[in-house]
Parts: structure tokens; C-alpha cells; sequence
């Protein structure tokens, strides 16, 4: 009897960074910009697999190249075990270019010589590392070449030897074989009896086998789907399982028999097809999802055909990748629309529970301001270009205290912190940075009228920070024209894929009462706007917090939750304000500025203080604060917001 497995799967194979045109309808060469995803079909199983809640690892070779350490941290991002990625100093990382021209074509480019997947050999293959999953993955596209063809026959060996099941994604790419023209990479098929040979060779060593109808017509050397089953049945006793696009799918555990029926099928769902991309992918994450929990044949082939389905309709492979939650909703839930990239409720699921990484705590030192620091610069008769050599110590002040912990973070804008954000890529920070115009209400942009060209200019590690002066009772026009503009820049964030924080501030803009904030995020949730964040004014007074915490849990359960921001207050009075909000769980902490640095900056910028000196004050300022939270945090039960 084996030893039980450490991991569900291990997938081997190809790995690359994918290039996805963001131009719809056209030519690749009319393609203008491109977004960033990782690819190759075993590294997208495995993150797919991982979503669901699966313990996924991956065996490749990146190389030692900016795109090799972006696969390596987004594998890590996604929870998918990157022990056996090894790093190739001598190749690059593999490239795909990729465009949906329409319903039928999808232009395809590998950029695949000599990269550094194709370099994996069985030296590569650890035993003890193949026996401690449940299943190992193999590929075709790993078949092509010797020595790959080599690393994947040991690493299914090795794993049968073990008791392990060997799973195999018939994954037939003919350019990758040699059989086409490189411009032609999205060809699906093309007959080749040396192909069918070498395919074959693997195929007594599998307990699955999935492919679509012309993957199993390579493999069983047959021009007719079911005359191809039935071949690869006489030399397998694999579950095999074919797909069969808007159709749905067939398993067949036992005897292929004269036709589809003698299988279980399981049908598809009625959705627009937008990009065919990745879909057998998901299809095989949500196969294994079922499979390897021992669920019967067609509930495995359900969830297979709805993560199809969901990755479809996006754009993009391993990043449209569903959730375990995001799968439930979609199989339990109502009707969606036939163009299911616009169901609401499915997209910002995919999105909350996609975000990478959690935060149960964070504590920002909140460097951002910009009119503040104008007027200090005047009120000290000195240059405000000198603005930017403080903001630029903030870094190594919330470095000291924090040291690598990812739950700190910095608020920096574009004006006067720009040596620092650019600085700040380099740590595990949390970064934030500004958008509003300061002080304008109605609510404007810096930057210029179209919000998501300037968003575009961002890393997409960059949270966007608005502060929106917003009160529940402000006249009808300026609401309007506030909200208008709090949707453009909800909608600019969501397709740049940059996260969202949004602070309140009411106290100056009207009467405030314990319900005033509460009833202002409803209605801006009223506007379909879910940020992942929200920054909201000090309160001593616990049923403004019940509030709050109870807006939040009936309109976006999944946010991430409520810093607080600070407003000049004296270190006592956060304090009273930390040990009111603190019971509750939906405040992660704080955002805090002017407490922190008004004092250290006067200092340097006057010359009174050197660099060493304001770093010093500044991580001490903050230290206090975070010291303080952390004491009101532990003196205090944690609450619902019903209590």
C-alpha cells in the first residue's frame, strides 16, 4: 500500500509567458498592446487546479530572464508548489503570441527554440518528489523531442512503480511537431502516423487520458472519433474522456462501444464562445478537481465542461482560470447571460477571490499628500522639488519596522514619491497610490480625462487610492456628477486590473452621526461599485463600526476590508479610535500619515535633522502606532457585526 500523498498533482511540461493581444475582432498584426499572462497547458492545469482547491505542483525550466522569475512568482502568487521549477541560465523562457480575431480563428505564435521547458530531462525527475502526489500529469507536446519525451516516460514510470495515477493531456499542437508552418500554430490538426507512434508509447502507463476528437484521432491513428477510442481502448485500460467543445463531453470508463452513447455524457453550457484559448485547460483542472475526490464520472465531467465554459468566455488562459467558489456559483446559481463575461456577480467573485495576496492585518504609512507638503514648502520658504528626497526615506523607515513582512505597506503618489514608488517594486510592500485631484469635489483625476490610459501606465502591483469628499446628503448635482465619476474609475481599474481603495471622508461635508459613513458606502455600493478596499475616517464610537461592518458584509462579503486613515489626530486619539475599531474583522488595520511624519518632515526640510535622523523618527512614529493596534487588537474579542 503506498504512503499517503503530499500533493494532489504534479504536472510536467511546458511553461511560458503568454501575449495575449487586447485588441478583439482584427489582425495579430493590427494587435497595438498585449497583455502579460503565464501559459503553456500544463503550468495553466496547475493553476486551474490550484483555484480549486486542489495541491498542485508543477516540473519545468524557466529561464534565468525577467519572464522566467515573473512564471516563478506568479506560480507562487497562485499556491502552486514551484520545488521542481528549475531555473535554465542558459535558455530563455518560452513565448506565445496570441489574438482572438473571431469565432473561429485565434492566431497563435510560439516562440519555442530551444527554450528552457524543451530542455527538461529525466535527470530532472526526482522519485521521492513524483510519489508524494496523488497524480503525476504528462503532455504530448512533451513527447516531441528525445529528451523530453525521456523526462516524461520516467516521470509516468516512476509514478505507476509508486501506486501513483498517471493522468495524460493528449495536448496535440502540430506546429510543435514540425507539421506546419510557424505562423501556424493554431492548427488543431494534422494526421502523422510518427506522431501516433510516439504518443503511443505512453499510453499503456495512464489511468486517464483527455483530449478533444481530433486529439484522440492522433493518438488512435483513425480519421473517425469513435474508430479512435476504440483504438486507444485495446492498448489502455485508462478512464478516457473526450471533449467535444459547445457539446459537452464523454467519459468512458469501460468498453468504447459503436457510438457517443456507450460513454457518459454530460452536456455543455449554452455561452458565447469569446476565446477558445485555455478552455481544455480548465477543462482538465475541473476534470482532476472531481477525480482525484473520487467523485463519480459525471459530476467530474460537469465540473470539466463548467470551467471550460467559465475560461471561454474571457480573455486569456491561466488568469480566467475559475475558483472553487466561483465554480459553485455558476453550477448552483440562476440563469446567465449567453455572453458571460457580462454576469456581474460572477465576474467580481473571479476577481475577490483571484486577488493574491491575503491581508489579514495592514499598517500603511501614508505618504501621498501633495497639497499638505505644498504648503509646508511655502510655510518653510523652502523649494518643494526637495518634497521628494523625504518621501523617498519613507521606504527604508517602514522597512525597519516592518522587515519583509508583505502586511506593511506605503501610500506614495506620482508628484513627489515617484524615486520611491519606483523603488518600492523591488520590496513586498503593499503600495498604494493616489488618483484624485487634491481637495476637488466634485471628484476629478490627475493626469488626464480618460482615467484608464493613465491607469495603464501603472505596475499592476500599484493599488489605486481616490479619496472622494462624499456625503450621503450632498445636493442631487454634485452626487451625480461624483458618482459618475466613481463608476468611470471603478470600471478603468477593474479592465487595467489594478485594485481599488476608496476613501470616505464625510465629517467636513455635513452632519455625522454613527449611520452617516454606513449609509454613504451603501450607496456607492448602490452605484455596482465593490472596492477591494476602503479607507474610512477615525471613530471612538463602536456603533459606527457596527455599521460599517454590517454594510460590508450584507453588500461585499468578499471585500478585503477597512483601513483607517488618520487626519493629523493626535497618537491618543487613534488609539481610542484603534480600540473601537479593532473588534471588528473587517478592519485590517490602518493607513496613517500626517501622525507619523509632519514633525520629521519639518525638520529635515528645514535642515534641522539629517537622513538617518528622519528615518529614524519616522519608523518610530510608526512602530508606536503599529504597537498600538496590535495591543487594542489582542485586548479585545473580535465581533460580528450584529454584535
Amino acid at each position: 500500500m503506498s504512503a499517503p500523498a503530499d500533493l494532489d498533482l504534479i504536472t510536467l511540461g511546458r511553461s511560458s509567458v503568454d501575449l495575449y493581444g487586447e485588441q478583439v475582432g482584427g489582425r495579430l498584426e493590427d494587435m497595438g498592446s498585449f497583455a502579460k499572462y503565464i501559459g503553456g497547458s500544463p503550468t495553466n492545469t496547475a493553476v486551474g487546479a490550484a483555484r480549486l482547491g486542489l495541491a498542485a505542483a508543477l516540473i519545468t525550466r524557466v529561464g534565468a530572464d525577467h519572464f522566467g522569475r515573473f512564471i516563478r512568482e506568479e506560480l507562487g502568487r497562485e499556491g502552486v508548489d514551484t520545488r521542481a521549477v528549475a531555473t535554465d541560465p542558459k535558455r530563455l523562457t518560452a513565448l506565445a503570441i496570441l489574438g482572438i480575431r473571431d469565432r473561429e480563428q485565434f492566431p497563435l505564435l510560439f516562440y519555442r527554440q530551444d527554450c528552457a521547458d524543451m530542455a527538461i530531462e529525466a535527470a530532472d525527475i526526482d522519485p521521492a518528489f513524483i510519489a508524494s502526489a496523488k497524480a503525476v500529469l504528462i503532455n504530448g507536446t512533451h513527447l516531441s523531442a528525445p529528451k523530453v519525451f525521456e523526462a516524461s516516460l520516467r516521470a509516468a514510470s516512476l509514478a505507476r512503480a509508486a501506486g501513483r495515477r498517471v493522468v495524460f493531456d493528449i495536448d496535440y499542437r502540430p506546429v510543435l511537431w514540425g507539421l506546419t508552418a510557424p505562423d501556424l500554430g493554431e492548427t488543431r490538426y494534422v494526421a502523422d502516423a510518427g506522431v501516433t507512434a510516439r504518443l503511443g508509447q505512453v499510453v499503456g502507463l495512464c489511468d486517464l487520458i483527455v483530449g478533444t476528437e481530433e486529439e484522440f484521432q492522433i493518438l488512435g491513428g483513425q480519421d473517425d472519433t469513435v474508430a479512435a477510442l476504440q483504438a486507444v481502448r485495446r492498448a489502455a485500460d485508462a478512464v478516457l474522456v473526450c471533449k467535444r467543445g459547445p457539446q459537452g463531453c464523454v467519459a468512458f470508463a469501460g468498453e468504447v462501444g459503436a457510438d457517443f452513447a456507450s460513454g457518459v455524457a454530460r452536456a455543455g453550457f449554452d455561452i458565447e464562445v469569446f476565446n477558445v484559448l485555455g478552455a481544455g485547460d480548465a477543462f482538465m483542472s475541473g476534470f482532476l478537481r472531481g477525480w482525484l475526490r473520487d467523485e463519480p464520472l459525471d459530476v467530474c465531467c460537469d465540473y470539466a465542461n463548467a470551467c471550460g465554459a467559465i475560461v471561454v468566455s474571457r480573455h486569456g488562459c491561466a488568469p480566467a482560470m475559475p475558483t472553487w467558489l466561483e465554480l459553485n456559483v455558476f453550477l448552483t446559481g440562476g440563469p446567465r447571460p449567453h455572453r458571460l463575461r457580462e454576469d456581474r456577480e460572477l465576474e467580481h467573485i473571479h476577481w475577490a477571490t483571484t486577488r493574491r495576496p491575503d491581508y489579514p492585518e495592514l499598517f500603511v504609512l501614508a505618504m501621498d499628500h501633495r497639497s499638505q507638503f505644498d504648503d509646508l514648502a511655502a510655510e518653510l520658504g523652502v523649494d518643494a522639488a526637495r518634497v521628494d528626497g523625504f518621501k523617498a526615506l519613507s521606504l527604508a523607515a517602514v522597512d525597519r519596522v516592518a522587515g519583509g513582512d508583505p502586511h506593511f505597506g506605503l501610500l506614495l503618489d506620482g508628484r513627489f514619491g515617484q524615486r520611491a514608488l519606483e523603488q518600492a517594486a523591488d520590496h513586498p510592500y503593499w503600495i498604494g497610490r493616489p488618483i484624485e485631484v487634491p481637495g476637488s469635489r466634485p471628484l476629478e483625476f490627475e493626469g488626464g480625462a480618460d482615467v484608464a490610459a493613465v491607469l495603464r501606465e501603472w505596475p499592476l502591483r500599484q493599488t489605486v487610492k481616490c479619496l472622494a469628499l462624499y456625503h450621503p446628503a450632498d445636493p442631487a448635482e454634485l452626487r451625480a456628477r461624483q458618482d459618475r465619476q466613481l463608476v468611470r474609475l471603478f470600471d478603468a481599474c477593474r479592465k487595467t486590473r489594478h485594485e481599488f481603495l476608496l476613501e470616505i471622508i464625510a465629517a467636513p461635508n455635513g452632519p455625522v452621526d454613527a449611520t452617516t459613513v454606513a449609509h454613504a458606502m451603501s450607496q456607492v455600493y448602490d452605484l455596482g461599485i465593490r472596492p477591494d478596499w476602503w479607507k474610512l475616517e477615525p471613530n471612538a464610537d463602536p456603533a459606527a463600526w457596527r455599521a460599517i461592518a454590517g454594510t460590508v458584509q450584507g453588500r461585499d462579503p468578499l471585500c478585503r476590508g477597512v483601513v483607517l486613515l488618520g487626519q493629523s489626530a493626535q497618537t491618543e486619539a487613534l488609539v481610542a479610535a484603534f480600540r473601537a475599531a479593532t473588534p471588528f474583522k473587517i478592519v485590517k488595520g490602518f493607513a496613517v500619515g500626517r501622525t507619523i511624519f509632519a514633525e520629521p518632515a519639518r525638520l529635515w526640510l528645514t535642515g534641522a535633522i539629517d537622513d538617518a535622523q528622519a528615518i529614524d523618527a519616522l519608523a518610530r512614529n510608526f512602530a508606536v502606532l503599529v504597537e498600538a493596534w496590535r495591543g487594542a487588537k489582542a485586548a479585545t474579542p473580535t465581533r460580528s457585526a450584529a454584535e
